[in-house]
């Protein structure tokens, strides 16, 4: 079943096209994950399928009935029924005070209370954690309707779609498969695009060559000796004169041919990016930072007690759990040098924020990078145009800059600096997953200690070789890379699976008994307590089943 279909579509922002569609067209079945850089036009495409926004040309014939859900709209509806609440682990109202992530999944359980046959979905998993993006999912998994979303989120692509759109110079690519599937794809394009490139210079050299000797063959034809007599020195020029002849034509074929020839471009050739520095910089103490009887509470709210901690030079530590476990906390613990942490001696911090407070607005971008830097500027020239900064783009000021343009300035402005640990808060949100590939390829080399918090697991995976977590109001490290904890944290929960699974099995009932009195209440049954132990039964549910 054909549920949307678009042609001859253009959108303009300025003078400069954004998008320039032939045609597209989404089935019932299919699962589209749509990618490309930041300012690319991904939203705009969305609102146009979704008519939230109307082409400059072309037309768009959409299924009217499809749920949307949006980082920067408020949700189709502002009340849910209790059990698709409870799926969730939210309330069953909308509130301004609920959390990014409950806001987040609020959206998300509005959209799937629906039964719509198509969801749009724009960055779904901003705001959520780890267990909150595994949660969505399974439930996106289970849907039965089309599913149309944009996501820098590799794993949540690679899981859910069967189709990728890349826009490209305005321009909407078709990629069959997940998102691991389009990068195969797109290697082996990039392959063939520089065989292809290869072969075309040389033909065009060969026949450039081949014009040249042709043509030094034409003027050394000699013509006819003084003694030779009249009748002779004719039949010699005539001969001359159609060699000759032949010659030119042989030119002028050759140089037709050139002409023909299918041009190809040079492939780009991405320049490699290794971040380490001279001996003479480095640290060399065996644990760069440390921490003991680390104690946090924000009034009632106990985050750690008697927490501790050690982090070994080089190591590369992804912090993870749950929103509100107290990573951001910690971090900022160590930034500001609690006196229950202690940095090595003449170990020198760089931290990333989403804040992005670190670039000076009257700078431009070249000059921010350089300011700090301990790179020569052709390396960090590089390092930019990885990210899509190039030319004369360095020269812009930081005040013209996008949203997205200023979070990758400042990653390259923190990545250059001479500093022995690096640390990251959240450093994938609002990353297109080109920019988030080029800090990937980074960070792997990356010769000094790296803190990271991060719920894009293939982030994680890819650089982690420590994994630190707060459980219970303590702080784990495990050693060893994310697969690995992950197969770890497994082997201990399934030997006490089969008795949580029994607990929730009693909760469930429990909730529909309590849920069927809230809803045809007796006269000796107290509303106030029902809900009141329905909240506190789906708040045990919520922490068991993330525990599984």
């Amino acid at each position: 079943m054909l549920l949307i279909e678009c042609k001859d579509v253009k959108k303009y922002f300025g003078d400069r096209i954004l998008l320039d569609i032939e045609n597209l067209k989404v089935y019932a079945a299919d699962r589209i994950g749509i990618v490309g850089v930041n300012g690319a036009g991904k939203t705009t495409l969305m609102h146009i399928l979704t008519k939230r926004l109307r082409p400059d040309e072309g037309w768009v014939k959409g299924y009217e009935r499809h749920a949307y859900i949006s980082q920067l709209e408020k949700p189709e509806r502002e009340s849910l029924d209790r059990e698709m609440a409870s799926k969730f682990g939210i309330s069953d109202s909308w509130q301004e005070r609920m959390s990014g992530g409950e806001k987040t999944r609020f959206k998300l359980a509005a959209a799937f209370s629906e039964n719509m046959d198509l969801i749009f979905a724009d960055e779904p998993t901003s705001n959520l954690d780890m267990e909150g993006i595994e949660l969505l999912e399974r439930m996106l998994e289970e849907y039965k309707g089309a599913l149309i979303l944009i996501s820098h989120d590799r794993s949540f692509l690679d899981k859910l779609c069967t189709q990728i759109w890349e826009i490209e110079n305005g321009k909407v690519k078709v990629y069959k498969g997940n998102y691991s599937d389009y990068c195969i794809l797109k290697s082996e394009e990039r392959t063939r695009k520089a065989f292809e490139y290869e072969a075309y210079v040389k033909e065009k050299k060969r026949l450039e060559e081949a014009i040249g000797q042709t043509k030094e063959k034409a003027k050394g034809i000699k013509k006819a000796p003084k003694r030779m007599g009249n009748s002779e020195a004719r039949l010699h020029k005539m001969g001359d004169q159609k060699s000759k002849a032949n010659l030119d034509r042989a030119v002028k074929r050759m140089a037709s041919r050139i002409v023909h020839l299918e041009v190809k471009e040079k492939p780009i050739k991405q320049e490699g990016i290794k971040l380490d520095m001279e001996d003479i910089h480095k640290l060399h103490s065996k644990i760069i930072i440390e921490g003991e009887h680390i104690h946090k509470a924000f009034g009632e709210k106990l985050l750690f007690k008697n927490g501790a901690f050690s982090i070994y030079n080089g190591a590369k530590v992804g912090l993870i759990g749950p929103n509100g476990c107290g990573k951001s906390t910690l971090i900022k613990m160590i930034i500001n040098q609690d006196p229950s942490i202690k940095l090595s001696k003449g170990a020198k911090i760089g931290y990333f924020s989403q804040d992005m407070n670190i670039l000076k607005e009257n700078l431009t971008i070249l000059e921010n990078v350089l300011e700090d830097s301990a790179y020569p500027q052709s390396f960090a020239r590089t390092l930019l145009a990885r990210l899509l900064i190039k030319g004369e783009d360095v020269h812009k000021k930081i005040h013209l800059l996008s949203g997205g343009e200023r979070v990758k300035v400042s990653f390259a402005k923190i990545l250059l600096q001479d500093i022995h640990l690096l640390i990251l808060d959240e450093p994938t949100n609002y990353m297109d997953v080109n920019a988030l590939e080029v800090i990937e390829d980074a960070l792997k080399d990356y010769d000094r200690t790296l803190l990271f918090v991060s719920h894009d697991r293939k982030f994680v995976r890819a650089l982690a070789d420590h994994i630190m977590t707060i459980e219970n109001h303590d702080i784990k490290m495990f050693k060893g890379s994310y697969a690995a904890y992950i197969e770890s944290r497994n082997k201990i929960v399934e030997r006490g699976k089969k008795e949580i699974e029994k607990e929730i099995l009693i909760l469930q009932n429990r909730l529909s008994e309590v849920l069927g009195k809230l809803s045809i209440p007796a006269k000796k049954d107290d509303p106030v307590a029902l809900d009141k132990e329905y909240h506190e039964i789906l708040g045990r549910l919520n922490r068991l089943k993330s525990s599984l």
